[in-house]
Parts: structure tokens; C-alpha cells; sequence
């Protein structure tokens, strides 16, 4: 008669640690759950502060193109100007030679962008796949080179083109900035190129391509990713550069639109409103850009790199 009251305790005590090994794993489940709760906000809090620093310029350049007058900034506390005004956007598009600026930096990026990709992509196939003698010093002295700032060819490049009575004109601006972008654009191709297999262009060769047909139809296909990037960074060394512009352009209807913008301040005026009409208008070629070489960029800095 005993052994029933022991089986009713044993029983007892196995759903008591059942119900506490239970409940433990419900406080565990729970506290879990808090964790991850606070690192989702803690992240997002972090991403909308970023987000709030990434914005903020854009909100501001933007409100101080609708401000009326020169003010950069109201000393109210209100978010968008009280009586907005485009004051500052009709004088930009029709007192001012902003549209002939903004042409001329088209052209000069536009064929920038173009120069570079041809030269830089035939050279960088060219130090990839074939071997010469003074190949690796020419490489080694190109990142010499590239350890400089391009400011200190400045005076040189100066009296080259006044020599060769480029100076004051585009086409000169062109050569400049495109020398610039090659060095950098060709080792980038060239550790893009040295990421392909060789094998494509002798199973081209193998099926009657020429050399020259294996690199139009095998290896630019492939590096397309790469064409991106030195395409956007061609086009970015043409379109916002200042200093070698300055230096070499005289003539106010061939000013880019980085010294027109500069032309209009003088020691009397500080015009923040027609400063951010010209900020807005050179940040939309470049953002369109982006937008459309988007999908390669990615790929095309980070394979150019993995392979000298």
C-alpha cells in the first residue's frame, strides 16, 4: 500500500522540473527575444543617424536654393524657408552662363570618360596578358608616380600645353585630365584582366577569332564590371575639378561649371543661393551615373584588386 503514494510523488516531482525546465526555457525564449529587440532598435537607430548626417546636406543646399536673397541659414527653427522663392534658380538659368558651363563640363567629362576607357583598357590587356622586357618597372615607376599629387605636374603640364597652344581651350583640359585618370584606371583594369582565365581566348583563338576579335567579343564583355569604373572615374576627373581648370582656362564662355561657380563670388558677396542652384545642377549628371553603372561598381573595385 505504500508503493502508491511514492509513484503519486515521483510523478509530482517529475512535472514540477518539468514545468520549471519549461518555464526556464520561456524566460530564455523571452529574454532572447529582448536581446534581439534592442539590437534591432540600436540598429536602426544607428542607421537613421548615418541617415540623418548622408541627408542633411542635400536638405540644406536644397533649402538655401528656395531662400530669398543670399541667406545660407534662418535664425528661426523652422525647417523649410517661410516664403520659399525662386529668385536664386531664375537668375542661375538666365543671368548667368550656367547651362554654357554646365555643356562645357559635359564635354570635357564626356570625352574624358572616353579616353581613359580606350587608353587605360588597352594598356591594362596589354600588361596583363603579354610579357616584355621592362614590363614590371614600368609598373613599379606608374605607382611611383601615382604616389604623388597631380597638383605637382601642375606648372609642367602648364608650359607643355602653352607650348603646344592648348592652353585656354578644352581639348587641352581633356589631354590633362585623362593623363590623370590613367594610371590608377589601368592598374585596376590590369588586376581585373589578370582574373580571367586565359583559356576563354584560346578557345577563342582555337575557333579562327583573331587576337583582335578575342578582345572585343571575349575579354571587354567580361570586364565590363571594370569599363564601369573607369568609366564613372573618368568622368568624375572631368566633371567637379577646379585647380588644373583655373590654371589653364581664361576665357569665361569656356569655363566648367566648377569655375563659373567660383566666378561668382567676389570680396563683397558670398552667394550661398546661386552657390546651391550650381551644387544641385552638378550633382544630377554624376547621381544619374551612378544610377546607371550601379549594378557593375560593385564588382568592378573589388575585383580589379585581388590580383597584381
Amino acid at each position: 500500500m505504500s508503493a502508491i503514494p511514492a509513484t503519486r510523488s515521483g510523478s509530482q516531482t517529475f512535472h514540477e522540473i518539468n514545468a520549471q525546465v519549461q518555464a526556464e526555457a520561456a524566460a530564455g525564449r523571452r529574454s532572447a527575444r529582448r536581446k534581439h529587440i534592442w539590437k534591432s532598435v540600436a540598429a536602426n537607430a544607428a542607421v537613421l543617424i548615418f541617415l540623418v548626417f548622408a541627408v542633411f546636406p542635400l536638405y540644406f543646399v536644397i533649402t538655401a536654393s528656395f531662400r530669398p536673397g543670399q541667406s545660407l541659414y534662418s535664425t528661426s527653427l523652422e525647417l523649410f524657408p517661410s516664403h520659399p522663392s525662386l529668385e536664386n534658380w531664375t537668375y542661375m538659368f538666365t543671368q548667368t552662363k550656367l547651362l554654357l558651363w554646365m555643356w562645357n563640363s559635359l564635354l570635357v567629362a564626356g570625352l574624358t570618360t572616353i579616353g581613359s576607357v580606350l587608353l587605360c583598357t588597352s594598356a591594362a590587356y596589354a600588361f596583363s596578358r603579354w610579357r616584355f622586357p621592362g614590363r614590371d618597372s614600368i609598373l613599379t615607376l606608374m605607382l611611383a608616380i601615382n604616389a604623388f599629387p597631380g597638383v605637382l605636374a601642375l606648372i609642367g603640364v602648364f608650359v607643355i600645353f602653352k607650348e603646344l597652344h592648348l592652353l585656354n581651350n578644352l581639348l587641352g583640359l581633356v589631354f590633362a585630365y585623362t593623363a590623370g585618370q590613367l594610371i590608377f584606371s589601368t592598374w585596376n583594369l590590369k588586376g581585373f584582366f589578370d582574373t580571367i582565365p586565359v583559356d576563354l581566348e584560346e578557345a577563342a583563338r582555337v575557333d579562327g577569332a583573331t587576337p583582335t576579335q578575342a578582345f572585343l567579343r571575349v575579354m571587354l564583355p567580361l570586364a565590363r564590371p571594370a569599363l564601369a569604373v573607369t568609366a564613372l572615374l573618368g568622368f568624375m576627373g572631368g566633371w567637379g575639378e577646379y585647380i588644373t581648370a583655373q590654371t589653364m582656362l581664361f576665357d569665361e564662355s569656356k569655363y566648367t561649371v566648377a569655375m563659373g561657380l567660383i566666378g561668382l563670388q567676389d570680396n563683397y558677396r558670398q552667394p550661398w543661393g546661386w552657390f546651391a542652384v550650381g551644387a544641385i545642377c552638378m550633382s544630377v549628371p554624376v547621381t544619374l551615373l551612378f544610377l546607371a553603372l550601379q549594378k557593375q561598381l560593385q564588382a568592378g573595385l573589388t575585383l580589379g584588386g585581388v590580383k597584381g
